[in-house]
């Protein structure tokens, strides 16, 4: 039996949320450094640890759903040679918590569209710790020369 192109397609888009999630790590990273920064005795103010706060808890909750795209992933790439498999599937989703019944039996296209839009989801949040991570640099920049 041929592979499902469609499901194939979706798992290479879903798989590009592995590039975000790394990004979104080192700007989890950098929040945490500039948290960390009163600690060493280094002058922050206090916008900025705020705004560190925020880059941290973006990243996590990109981090989440990064979990979840790339677990989508992993299932659209399995399922799209064996289609025939999918009440199996549905059912081991069931016996981990991780469907509910009335989501049994969906259409492979709703399914598809609903891993993009959490893949849409990954983006945003990834696109908000981006700008987090500039008002933050912008502000102790501004906020030295303005001082």
């Amino acid at each position: 039996m041929p592979a499902d192109m469609r499901l194939q397609v979706a798992a290479c888009l879903l798989r590009r949320g592995r590039a975000l999630d790394h990004l979104s790590t080192g700007l989890t990273l950098l929040g945490v450094i500039l948290g960390l920064a009163p600690l060493l005795m280094l002058p922050v103010a206090p916008i900025v640890l705020l705004l560190s706060l925020g880059i941290i808890i973006v990243g996590l909750l990109q981090k989440y759903w990064a979990l979840r795209v790339a677990l989508d992933a992993d299932l659209f790439a399995l399922m799209a040679d064996t289609l025939h498999h999918t009440p199996q599937l549905d059912l081991a989703l069931q016996s981990l918590g991780l469907q509910t019944a009335n989501k049994a039996g969906r259409p492979w296209t709703e399914r598809c569209h609903g891993a993009l839009a959490l893949l849409h989801k990954q983006a945003w949040l990834f696109g908000a710790q981006v700008m987090l991570t500039l008002a933050a640099i912008f502000t102790s920049f501004w906020l030295r020369f303005c001082g």
